[in-house]
């Protein structure tokens, strides 16, 4: 059974980082007690570049506990707390490679669907102190993933993760973020998966741009603009 361990939110800072100033929300601190969750968001969270984060398709980032395992060996680190890659769940269970595009999970009162992986921004290099972080998470395989709420409600560290249904497209989270991230999208794939109504509409015109693309959707993804917004390339 998969298991909520940790809710965490934060509110957006100002951060003095390379001589500017950064306006961000990935400082997420691990809270006592129930939380409720919205459309939009968790009490007492928010995001500082709205363009980029947040929003319904991107109301809660999921990330996991066997991540965080991975993540300290590969770095050498044992400094890490909940809430150290910006998500607002850290769950024991979920692996992105198990967790399909659509599919549903009942967490307390709340119920949540899995809506895409998570792009990764710059400001994850400055909350990590370690300026590959965005590159590194991109090729790892390793995204996590994003929730919309489907049924708001409350939620709690300790709480169960119980899956209420599956996405139609049985696409991954990892199959969906390689899709993109690799030298070669296959027509087929792309098609399949710009097809997941459940998929978040960044993500299918990103598909649908490839598709549309004079390289029959096998050109290289750093050679055009990218439809998702997310400011990638920062700090690589």
């Amino acid at each position: 059974m998969a298991r909520l361990l940790s809710v965490n939110v934060g509110l957006p800072r100002d951060i003095a980082w390379r001589g500017m100033t950064v306006h961000t929300g990935i400082w997420k601190s691990s809270v006592q007690g129930r939380r409720r969750v919205s459309k939009l968001n968790i009490d007492g969270d928010g995001q500082g570049d709205l363009a980029g984060h947040g929003g319904v398709h991107r109301a809660v980032f999921v990330y996991q506990i066997e991540s965080y395992r991975y993540w300290q060996d590969q770095l050498k680190r044992t400094d890490f707390v909940y809430g150290q890659f910006g998500e607002n769940f850290t769950v024991d269970g979920l692996p992105d490679d198990s967790v399909y595009i659509g599919d549903r999970y009942a967490i307390g009162s709340a119920v949540f669907e899995v809506s895409a992986p998570r792009v990764t921004c710059y400001r994850v290099g400055i909350r990590m102190n370690e300026p590959r972080m965005p590159a590194l998470l991109t090729s790892s395989g390793r995204p996590g993933f994003y929730f919309r709420v489907i049924k708001e409600g409350d939620v709690g560290g300790g709480d169960e993760i119980v899956k209420a249904s599956e996405g139609d497209g049985r696409m991954s989270v990892a199959e969906i973020n390689a899709l993109l991230y690799s030298p070669q999208h296959p027509r087929d794939r792309l098609e399949r998966a710009s097809q997941i109504s459940a998929l978040s509409p960044g993500w299918r015109s990103s598909f649908l741009a490839l598709l549309n693309s004079p390289a029959d959707g096998n050109g290289d993804l750093r050679q055009r603009p990218r439809p998702i917004p997310q400011r990638l390339d920062f700090g690589l």
